[in-house]
């Protein structure tokens, strides 16, 4: 086994259990719930291969909707984010960078990884609120967990980041 691989492996059993554990029983404001576990998917490396990323992803999404009493959501969503992840992380890199170069925000700059966490996020929240509620019967309610969730998991991820390499 490799380092690289028991790190992962680490990383998903750390986040698996801050989000079915601690994580899903904060609702601020009731509408904006830390949903940390796109952060798992948004640290892979840049040349990571496409497959493994779609696995590590399905199975941390329905490991924690074993758990959360949401069947298939947040598989569903992670899964999406992970097909997506290589395609949006490609834009925020120089093109004379390395080939495996990680997603943080010392490599790459505090606006850059900003902006990339932000629209990871965006578009995670969106789909997992859009499958959780599925029906836009009470579309502001909707709009307010979409808006809110991607502000603070935004927030705790740029956190989390600055303290990661500081």
């Amino acid at each position: 086994m490799s380092i690289e691989l028991l790190k992962k492996l680490g990383a998903f059993a750390l986040f698996c259990l801050m989000q079915v554990l601690v994580l899903n029983r904060i609702h601020l404001f009731g509408v904006a719930t830390p949903l940390l576990c796109v952060y798992f998917v948004m640290r892979f490396r840049r040349n990571y291969p496409k497959w493994g990323l779609l696995l590590w992803a399905f199975f941390m999404g329905l490991t924690i909707d074993s758990f959360s009493n949401t069947p298939g959501v947040t598989a569903a969503s992670l899964t999406f984010v992970a097909a997506l992840q290589p395609y949006l992380f490609t834009p925020f890199v120089a093109r004379d960078s390395a080939d495996d170069v990680e997603p943080a925000m010392y490599q790459i700059g505090f606006t850059k990884y900003l902006s990339y966490a932000l629209i990871m996020v965006f578009i995670f929240c969106l789909l997992f609120f859009t499958l959780e509620m599925f029906s836009f019967f009470n579309w502001l309610y909707w709009l307010e967990c979409v808006v809110g969730s991607t502000v603070l998991v935004t927030l705790l991820i740029v956190v989390m980041e600055s303290v990661r390499r500081a």
